[in-house]
C-alpha cells in the first residue's frame, strides 16, 4: 500500500472508533426511556418488592445512566461485556455464536448475490437495447419491489409445503452435518441474495453505462485495443468504484436487518435474540448486540477503503 492509501485508512479507522462510541451513548440512553423494568419482568408477576430492589441493586440498575454507561465500556475494555439478565448468562457467549449464525446466511447470500448482480447488470450495459437488457431490466425492478419477507412465505410455501422439496425452518450448524446445514439454509440464503442481486444488477448497469461514454475507452478502442481489455482493464475497473462502496454498506445493513427472515426460518441468529432482548426488556444484550453490529458494519466500510486503493488510481 502507498503512503496515502495507508494515511486513509487510518483515518477512516480513527473516524469508525468515534462513530462507534457515539452510537454506543445513542443507543445506551435510548433504551433507558423504554418502560418496564427488566429485572420485574425476569421475575415475573409474583415477585416481592424486596426481591425486585435486591436484584435491580445487584445487576446496577439503580445507578445513574452515565454511569451505567461507563461501567459498561469499562467492561468491554476488561473483555466483558456483562451479564444477561434473561438468559442469566455472559452476553458475549450468547451474542457471538449467534452472529456466526447470521454470517452462516448472509455471508453466503451476499456473494451470490454480488456475483450474479454484478455479472448480469454487466451484461445489460453491453447489450444495451437488446431483449438481455429488457429481462435483466424487469427481474431488477421485480426484485427491488417484492418484500423478502413475502418472497420467503412463498418459498415456504411452494418448495417446503407443496413440493416438500426443502424444510421450512430450523438450522443445523454446518459443523454438525453441513449437507442438513445446506438443506435448511439454501432457501433464506437464496431469498436473501435475490434483493442484493437485484440493488447490483441496476447499479452495475449504469455504472457500466457512464463507464462506456467516456472518452478514454474510446481512446482504447482506437488503439486497437480488444474488447476483453477493454471491458475488464478500463470499463469494468472504473464502473466497480461506486459497487464497492454499495456493496460495504450492504453487507452491513444485512447483518442488522436479517430478524425477519431469522423469524421465519426460525434461525437462532443475531436479529431473533435481539428481538427476544427487547420483548424481555433486557436492555444490555440489546445494547451489545447494536454494539457488534456497528463494529461489524465498520470493518465493513474499512475493507472498503482499503480495496479503494487497489481499484480507483487517483488514491494512489
Amino acid at each position: 500500500m502507498s503512503k496515502n492509501i495507508l494515511k486513509m485508512v487510518l483515518k477512516r479507522f480513527i473516524q469508525s472508533c468515534i462513530t462507534i462510541l457515539i452510537v454506543t451513548l445513542f443507543v445506551f440512553t435510548l433504551i433507558q426511556l423504554v418502560p418496564g423494568n427488566p429485572v420485574a419482568n425476569y421475575l415475573g408477576a409474583t415477585a416481592t418488592e424486596e426481591q425486585i430492589e435486591y436484584y435491580t441493586h445487584l445487576y446496577g440498575f439503580d445507578r445513574p445512566v452515565i454511569v451505567q454507561y461507563l461501567s459498561w465500556i469499562g467492561g468491554l475494555f476488561r473483555g466483558t461485556m456483562g451479564q444477561s439478565i434473561s438468559y442469566q448468562s455472559e452476553i458475549a457467549d450468547i451474542l457471538l455464536p449467534r452472529l456466526g449464525t447470521t454470517l452462516t446466511m448472509v455471508v453466503p447470500a451476499f456473494i451470490l448475490g454480488t456475483v450474479l448482480g454484478v455479472g448480469l447488470g454487466v451484461l445489460a450495459a453491453k447489450k444495451r437495447g437488446t431483449w438481455i437488457d429488457s429481462v435483466v431490466c424487469f427481474f431488477a425492478n421485480v426484485g427491488v419491489s417484492m418484500p423478502l419477507f413475502w418472497l420467503g412465505m412463498v418459498g415456504m410455501l411452494v418448495l417446503g409445503l407443496k413440493l416438500h422439496l426443502l424444510p421450512t425452518s430450523g438450522y443445523v450448524p454446518p459443523s454438525r452435518d453441513f449437507g442438513e446445514w445446506l438443506r435448511h439454509m439454501i432457501m433464506p440464503i437464496i431469498i436473501q441474495s435475490l434483493g442484493v442481486m437485484a440493488g447490483f444488477m441496476r447499479l452495475a448497469r449504469s455504472s457500466m453505462l457512464e463507464v462506456i461514454r467516456q472518452d478514454y475507452v474510446t481512446t482504447a478502442r482506437a488503439k486497437g485495443v480488444n474488447n476483453r481489455d477493454i471491458t475488464v482493464k478500463h470499463q469494468l475497473r472504473n464502473a466497480l468504484i461506486p459497487i464497492v462502496t454499495a456493496m460495504g454498506s450492504r453487507l452491513g445493513m444485512m447483518v442488522g436487518s436479517t430478524v425477519l427472515i431469522e423469524s421465519l426460518f426460525v434461525i437462532p441468529g443475531l436479529g431473533s435474540v435481539m428481538m427476544n432482548g427487547i420483548s424481555n426488556r433486557d436492555f444490555m444484550l440489546v445494547a451489545n448486540g447494536v454494539l457488534i453490529i456497528s463494529i461489524f458494519v465498520a470493518l465493513c466500510n474499512l475493507v472498503v477503503d482499503i480495496l479503494y486503493g487497489f481499484i480507483d488510481p487517483r488514491t494512489k
